[in-house]
Protein backbone atom coordinates (compact mmCIF):
# COMPACT_ATOMS: atom_id res chain seq x y z
CA UNK A 1 0.00 0.00 0.00
CA UNK A 2 1.72 3.43 -1.13
CA UNK A 3 2.14 6.08 1.22
CA UNK A 4 0.29 9.59 0.18
CA UNK A 5 1.84 12.29 2.19
CA UNK A 6 -0.47 15.16 2.87
CA UNK A 7 -0.04 18.75 4.89
CA UNK A 8 -2.29 20.62 6.16
CA UNK A 9 -2.09 24.20 6.13
CA UNK A 10 -3.93 25.88 9.13
CA UNK A 11 -5.07 24.69 12.26
CA UNK A 12 -8.44 26.03 12.62
CA UNK A 13 -12.09 23.86 12.54
CA UNK A 14 -11.33 23.07 8.63
CA UNK A 15 -8.04 22.54 8.93
CA UNK A 16 -8.10 19.69 12.26
CA UNK A 17 -11.10 18.64 10.77
CA UNK A 18 -9.79 17.98 7.58
CA UNK A 19 -6.39 16.23 8.59
CA UNK A 20 -8.99 13.81 11.14
CA UNK A 21 -11.14 13.21 8.22
CA UNK A 22 -7.90 12.26 6.22
CA UNK A 23 -6.26 10.09 8.98
CA UNK A 24 -8.88 7.78 9.16
CA UNK A 25 -7.55 6.43 5.99
CA UNK A 26 -4.99 4.03 6.81
CA UNK A 27 -2.16 5.32 3.64
CA UNK A 28 -2.57 8.65 4.25
CA UNK A 29 0.51 10.37 6.26
CA UNK A 30 -0.94 13.76 7.38
CA UNK A 31 1.28 16.46 8.98
CA UNK A 32 -0.55 19.63 10.02
CA UNK A 33 1.60 22.85 10.30
CA UNK A 34 0.01 26.38 11.37
CA UNK A 35 1.08 29.64 12.48
CA UNK A 36 -1.71 28.96 15.53
CA UNK A 37 -2.84 26.56 17.66
CA UNK A 38 -5.88 25.83 19.71
CA UNK A 39 -4.96 27.57 22.70
CA UNK A 40 -3.59 30.91 21.15
CA UNK A 41 -6.19 33.97 20.66
CA UNK A 42 -4.99 35.62 17.85
CA UNK A 43 -6.94 38.26 15.85
CA UNK A 44 -5.63 36.11 12.35
CA UNK A 45 -6.72 33.10 13.93
CA UNK A 46 -10.53 33.00 13.68
CA UNK A 47 -11.76 29.38 14.91
CA UNK A 48 -11.48 30.53 19.02
CA UNK A 49 -13.63 33.27 18.76
CA UNK A 50 -16.43 31.22 17.44
CA UNK A 51 -20.10 31.32 19.23
CA UNK A 52 -20.45 28.44 17.93
CA UNK A 53 -23.34 26.89 16.74
CA UNK A 54 -25.43 25.32 14.59
CA UNK A 55 -27.76 27.70 12.28
CA UNK A 56 -27.62 26.68 8.28
CA UNK A 57 -27.22 30.04 6.44
CA UNK A 58 -26.41 28.33 3.15
CA UNK A 59 -29.22 28.88 0.54
CA UNK A 60 -30.57 25.95 -1.56
CA UNK A 61 -28.39 24.40 -4.06
CA UNK A 62 -24.96 26.23 -2.75
CA UNK A 63 -22.09 24.32 -1.40
CA UNK A 64 -22.46 26.28 1.51
CA UNK A 65 -25.97 24.50 2.43
CA UNK A 66 -24.59 20.70 1.42
CA UNK A 67 -21.80 20.87 3.88
CA UNK A 68 -23.90 22.41 6.59
CA UNK A 69 -26.48 19.46 5.78
CA UNK A 70 -23.57 16.91 5.55
CA UNK A 71 -22.49 17.97 9.00
CA UNK A 72 -25.47 17.73 11.12
CA UNK A 73 -25.34 13.96 11.78
CA UNK A 74 -21.55 14.13 13.23
CA UNK A 75 -22.49 17.20 15.76
CA UNK A 76 -25.69 15.15 16.50
CA UNK A 77 -23.30 12.31 17.04
CA UNK A 78 -21.08 14.33 19.43
CA UNK A 79 -23.64 15.70 21.16
CA UNK A 80 -25.49 12.79 22.26
CA UNK A 81 -22.06 10.55 22.49
CA UNK A 82 -19.04 11.84 22.75
CA UNK A 83 -19.22 14.44 25.62
CA UNK A 84 -15.78 15.45 26.15
CA UNK A 85 -16.17 17.35 22.58
CA UNK A 86 -17.75 20.18 23.96
CA UNK A 87 -20.96 20.00 22.12
CA UNK A 88 -24.64 19.61 23.77
CA UNK A 89 -27.76 20.43 22.37
CA UNK A 90 -29.64 23.22 22.85
CA UNK A 91 -33.27 24.65 22.53
CA UNK A 92 -33.35 27.50 19.69
CA UNK A 93 -35.91 29.67 19.16
CA UNK A 94 -35.67 32.31 16.15
CA UNK A 95 -37.58 35.92 15.96
CA UNK A 96 -38.24 37.49 12.47
CA UNK A 97 -39.26 41.03 11.38
CA UNK A 98 -40.23 41.83 7.84
CA UNK A 99 -38.49 44.77 7.72
CA UNK A 100 -35.32 43.67 8.31
CA UNK A 101 -35.55 41.36 4.78
CA UNK A 102 -33.20 44.73 3.34
CA UNK A 103 -30.28 45.04 6.13
CA UNK A 104 -26.88 43.40 6.32
CA UNK A 105 -28.02 41.07 8.81
CA UNK A 106 -31.26 40.43 7.56
CA UNK A 107 -29.66 39.17 4.34
CA UNK A 108 -27.37 37.09 6.40
CA UNK A 109 -29.86 35.79 8.32
CA UNK A 110 -32.28 35.41 5.25
CA UNK A 111 -32.35 31.22 4.70
CA UNK A 112 -32.14 30.80 9.19
CA UNK A 113 -35.24 32.82 9.19
CA UNK A 114 -37.67 31.31 6.97
CA UNK A 115 -40.49 29.91 8.30
CA UNK A 116 -39.88 26.52 5.54
CA UNK A 117 -35.90 26.53 5.31
CA UNK A 118 -34.14 23.47 3.43
CA UNK A 119 -33.02 22.39 6.75
CA UNK A 120 -36.23 21.82 7.99
CA UNK A 121 -35.88 18.34 7.88
CA UNK A 122 -32.29 18.21 8.87
CA UNK A 123 -32.77 19.19 12.70
CA UNK A 124 -34.76 17.33 14.89
CA UNK A 125 -38.42 19.24 16.27
CA UNK A 126 -38.48 22.12 13.67
CA UNK A 127 -41.70 23.86 13.89
CA UNK A 128 -43.42 27.55 13.47
CA UNK A 129 -44.08 29.51 16.03
CA UNK A 130 -47.75 29.74 16.63
CA UNK A 131 -48.55 33.82 16.81
CA UNK A 132 -49.03 33.45 20.71
CA UNK A 133 -45.47 32.45 20.86
CA UNK A 134 -43.74 35.18 19.23
CA UNK A 135 -42.68 38.03 20.87
CA UNK A 136 -44.12 41.41 20.47
CA UNK A 137 -42.36 43.33 17.44
CA UNK A 138 -41.92 40.42 15.39
CA UNK A 139 -43.47 38.93 12.40
CA UNK A 140 -42.85 35.26 12.83
CA UNK A 141 -40.86 32.73 14.56
CA UNK A 142 -39.51 29.17 14.27
CA UNK A 143 -37.88 26.76 16.65
CA UNK A 144 -35.65 23.64 16.56
CA UNK A 145 -33.35 21.58 18.54
CA UNK A 146 -29.86 22.79 17.88
CA UNK A 147 -26.02 22.83 19.31
CA UNK A 148 -23.40 25.06 20.66
CA UNK A 149 -19.32 24.05 20.83
CA UNK A 150 -17.50 25.38 23.48
CA UNK A 151 -14.68 26.05 21.33
CA UNK A 152 -12.08 26.24 24.35
CA UNK A 153 -12.89 22.47 24.31
CA UNK A 154 -13.48 21.36 20.93
CA UNK A 155 -10.30 22.78 19.30
CA UNK A 156 -7.81 20.77 21.59
CA UNK A 157 -10.11 17.77 21.13
CA UNK A 158 -10.13 17.78 17.24
CA UNK A 159 -6.13 18.36 17.78
CA UNK A 160 -6.19 15.30 20.18
CA UNK A 161 -8.17 13.37 18.03
CA UNK A 162 -5.68 14.26 15.26
CA UNK A 163 -2.67 12.89 17.57
CA UNK A 164 -4.17 9.79 18.26
CA UNK A 165 -4.59 8.97 14.53
CA UNK A 166 -0.90 9.50 13.96
CA UNK A 167 -0.91 13.08 12.50
CA UNK A 168 1.73 15.48 13.03
CA UNK A 169 1.16 18.71 14.71
CA UNK A 170 3.66 21.46 14.15
CA UNK A 171 4.00 25.68 14.14
CA UNK A 172 5.11 27.13 10.93
CA UNK A 173 4.90 31.00 8.91
CA UNK A 174 4.85 30.67 5.31
CA UNK A 175 4.34 33.10 2.72
CA UNK A 176 3.54 30.58 -0.11
CA UNK A 177 0.83 27.80 -0.35
CA UNK A 178 3.25 25.75 -2.27
CA UNK A 179 5.94 25.83 0.63
CA UNK A 180 3.48 23.56 2.56
CA UNK A 181 4.74 20.77 1.03
CA UNK A 182 8.42 20.85 2.60
CA UNK A 183 6.97 20.74 6.10
CA UNK A 184 5.84 17.60 5.73
CA UNK A 185 7.06 15.45 8.75
CA UNK A 186 8.74 12.43 6.77
CA UNK A 187 11.43 15.19 6.01
CA UNK A 188 10.39 14.31 2.19
CA UNK A 189 7.92 16.48 0.14
CA UNK A 190 4.07 16.14 0.12
CA UNK A 191 2.41 14.44 -2.66
CA UNK A 192 -0.87 16.97 -1.41
CA UNK A 193 -1.36 20.24 0.19
CA UNK A 194 -4.95 21.25 1.35
CA UNK A 195 -5.46 24.92 2.22
CA UNK A 196 -6.95 25.77 4.90
CA UNK A 197 -6.13 28.96 5.28
CA UNK A 198 -9.13 31.24 6.06
CA UNK A 199 -8.51 34.71 5.87
CA UNK A 200 -5.03 33.84 5.01
CA UNK A 201 -6.05 33.22 1.27
CA UNK A 202 -6.84 36.38 0.83
CA UNK A 203 -2.75 37.25 1.06
CA UNK A 204 -0.78 33.93 0.61
CA UNK A 205 1.52 33.27 -2.36
CA UNK A 206 -0.15 31.21 -5.08
CA UNK A 207 -3.49 31.73 -4.00
CA UNK A 208 -4.33 35.45 -3.23
CA UNK A 209 -7.83 35.34 -3.34
CA UNK A 210 -9.39 38.22 -3.56
CA UNK A 211 -12.52 36.80 -3.44
CA UNK A 212 -11.82 36.59 -0.20
CA UNK A 213 -12.89 39.72 2.91
CA UNK A 214 -13.46 39.90 6.47
CA UNK A 215 -16.47 40.38 8.26
CA UNK A 216 -15.35 42.06 12.33
CA UNK A 217 -17.57 40.01 14.96
CA UNK A 218 -17.86 41.22 18.79
CA UNK A 219 -18.86 39.46 21.20
CA UNK A 220 -19.18 39.18 25.22
CA UNK A 221 -19.37 35.87 27.24
CA UNK A 222 -20.87 36.32 30.19
CA UNK A 223 -20.99 33.70 33.34
CA UNK A 224 -25.26 34.52 33.06
CA UNK A 225 -27.46 31.04 31.38
CA UNK A 226 -30.34 32.25 29.57
CA UNK A 227 -31.71 29.07 29.04
CA UNK A 228 -32.15 29.14 25.62
CA UNK A 229 -30.31 29.57 22.53
CA UNK A 230 -31.78 32.47 19.84
CA UNK A 231 -31.45 34.90 17.29
CA UNK A 232 -33.41 37.95 15.72
CA UNK A 233 -33.33 38.80 12.33
CA UNK A 234 -32.04 42.09 12.56
CA UNK A 235 -32.07 45.37 15.19
CA UNK A 236 -32.87 49.09 15.01
CA UNK A 237 -29.47 49.80 16.38
CA UNK A 238 -27.66 49.71 12.65
CA UNK A 239 -27.69 47.59 9.39
CA UNK A 240 -24.92 45.37 10.58
CA UNK A 241 -25.40 44.70 14.27
CA UNK A 242 -27.19 41.90 15.26
CA UNK A 243 -28.63 39.87 18.16
CA UNK A 244 -27.62 36.36 19.17
CA UNK A 245 -27.41 34.16 22.45
CA UNK A 246 -25.94 30.79 22.95
CA UNK A 247 -25.11 29.28 25.84
CA UNK A 248 -21.52 26.95 25.60
CA UNK A 249 -21.47 23.70 27.31
CA UNK A 250 -18.47 22.42 29.84
CA UNK A 251 -18.50 25.96 32.06
CA UNK A 252 -17.88 28.15 28.45
CA UNK A 253 -20.27 30.75 29.66
CA UNK A 254 -22.79 32.67 27.27
CA UNK A 255 -22.22 34.27 24.59
CA UNK A 256 -24.31 37.33 23.50
CA UNK A 257 -23.52 38.70 19.99
CA UNK A 258 -23.17 40.40 18.03
CA UNK A 259 -22.07 42.15 14.00
CA UNK A 260 -21.30 41.32 10.99
CA UNK A 261 -18.96 44.74 10.16
CA UNK A 262 -17.68 43.77 6.09
CA UNK A 263 -14.01 44.91 5.68
CA UNK A 264 -13.71 45.54 8.88
CA UNK A 265 -10.06 44.78 10.64
CA UNK A 266 -10.27 46.24 13.88
CA UNK A 267 -8.99 43.80 16.53
CA UNK A 268 -10.05 45.63 19.34
CA UNK A 269 -13.58 45.74 21.24
CA UNK A 270 -15.79 49.16 20.61
CA UNK A 271 -17.29 49.11 24.06
CA UNK A 272 -20.16 51.47 23.32
CA UNK A 273 -21.12 48.16 20.44
CA UNK A 274 -20.66 45.69 23.58
CA UNK A 275 -23.66 48.00 25.37
CA UNK A 276 -25.56 47.46 23.15
CA UNK A 277 -25.23 43.95 22.32
CA UNK A 278 -25.71 43.28 25.86
CA UNK A 279 -28.59 46.01 26.60
CA UNK A 280 -30.28 43.99 23.09
CA UNK A 281 -29.95 40.33 24.90
CA UNK A 282 -31.04 41.33 27.82
CA UNK A 283 -34.19 42.95 26.53
CA UNK A 284 -34.51 40.01 24.34
CA UNK A 285 -34.16 37.18 27.40
CA UNK A 286 -34.66 38.94 30.74
CA UNK A 287 -34.03 35.87 32.51
CA UNK A 288 -30.53 36.55 31.46
CA UNK A 289 -30.36 38.79 34.70
CA UNK A 290 -33.70 38.26 36.02
CA UNK A 291 -34.91 41.95 34.92
CA UNK A 292 -31.99 43.65 36.77
CA UNK A 293 -30.26 44.93 33.24
CA UNK A 294 -27.13 44.82 31.94
CA UNK A 295 -25.51 45.55 35.32
CA UNK A 296 -26.28 42.06 36.55
CA UNK A 297 -24.11 40.38 33.99
CA UNK A 298 -21.34 38.76 34.92
CA UNK A 299 -18.61 39.27 32.43
CA UNK A 300 -15.84 36.99 31.62
CA UNK A 301 -14.36 38.87 28.65
CA UNK A 302 -14.94 41.26 25.38
CA UNK A 303 -14.02 39.44 22.06
CA UNK A 304 -13.24 40.09 18.47
CA UNK A 305 -12.97 37.62 15.93
CA UNK A 306 -12.73 38.75 11.75
CA UNK A 307 -14.67 36.16 10.01
CA UNK A 308 -13.10 34.54 7.10
CA UNK A 309 -15.70 35.60 4.42
CA UNK A 310 -15.29 34.86 0.22
CA UNK A 311 -17.72 36.04 -2.17
CA UNK A 312 -19.25 33.32 -3.90
CA UNK A 313 -19.04 31.22 -0.72
CA UNK A 314 -16.76 28.67 0.19
CA UNK A 315 -13.89 27.38 -2.15
CA UNK A 316 -13.26 23.81 -2.06
CA UNK A 317 -11.37 22.58 -5.31
CA UNK A 318 -8.56 21.07 -6.47
CA UNK A 319 -5.42 22.97 -8.18
CA UNK A 320 -2.11 22.50 -8.94
CA UNK A 321 0.47 25.39 -7.72
CA UNK A 322 3.70 25.42 -9.29
CA UNK A 323 3.74 21.83 -9.23
CA UNK A 324 2.43 21.32 -6.22
CA UNK A 325 -1.51 19.55 -6.02
CA UNK A 326 -3.28 21.82 -3.65
CA UNK A 327 -6.67 21.27 -2.25
CA UNK A 328 -8.57 24.19 -1.33
CA UNK A 329 -11.18 24.04 1.60
CA UNK A 330 -11.39 27.70 3.04
CA UNK A 331 -14.30 30.70 2.82
CA UNK A 332 -16.96 29.79 5.12
CA UNK A 333 -16.88 32.78 6.77
CA UNK A 334 -18.86 32.59 9.77
CA UNK A 335 -19.86 29.22 9.59
CA UNK A 336 -16.87 27.02 9.75
CA UNK A 337 -17.75 24.58 12.60
CA UNK A 338 -21.53 24.10 11.22
CA UNK A 339 -20.33 23.42 7.68
CA UNK A 340 -17.14 21.99 8.88
CA UNK A 341 -17.19 17.96 8.61
CA UNK A 342 -19.20 17.90 4.85
CA UNK A 343 -16.56 20.27 3.89
CA UNK A 344 -13.74 18.38 4.96
CA UNK A 345 -15.15 15.12 3.30
CA UNK A 346 -15.20 16.92 -0.15
CA UNK A 347 -12.18 17.71 0.51
CA UNK A 348 -11.01 14.36 1.30
CA UNK A 349 -12.42 13.14 -1.90
CA UNK A 350 -10.63 15.72 -3.81
CA UNK A 351 -7.56 14.26 -2.26
CA UNK A 352 -8.78 10.90 -2.93
CA UNK A 353 -9.33 11.91 -6.84
CA UNK A 354 -5.55 13.42 -7.00
CA UNK A 355 -4.24 10.34 -5.08
CA UNK A 356 -6.02 7.87 -7.55
CA UNK A 357 -5.50 4.18 -7.44
CA UNK A 358 -2.73 4.64 -4.47
CA UNK A 359 -5.88 5.40 -2.29
CA UNK A 360 -6.99 2.83 -0.53
CA UNK A 361 -9.70 3.47 1.53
Amino acid sequence: MSEIKVTVLGAGVLGLTTALQLSHRPNYKVTVVAKHMPGDYDIEYASPWAGANYMPVGKPGSNLATFERDTWPELSRLATGVLEAGVHFQENVLYNRKKDATTATGEWFAELMRTDPWYKDVVPNFRVLSKDEVKPGYDSGTAFRSVCINTAIYLPWLAGQCLKNGVIIKRGILTDVAQAAGFHHSGQPADIVINCTGLGALKLGGVEDKAVYPARGQIVVVRNDPGVMTSVSGTDDGSDEATYIMHRAGGGGCVLGGCLQKDSWESQPDPNLAIRIMKRCVELVPALTGGRGIEALSVIRHGVGLRPMRTGGPRVEKEKINGVWVVHNYGHGGYGYQSSYGSANAAAKLVDEIAGPKAKL
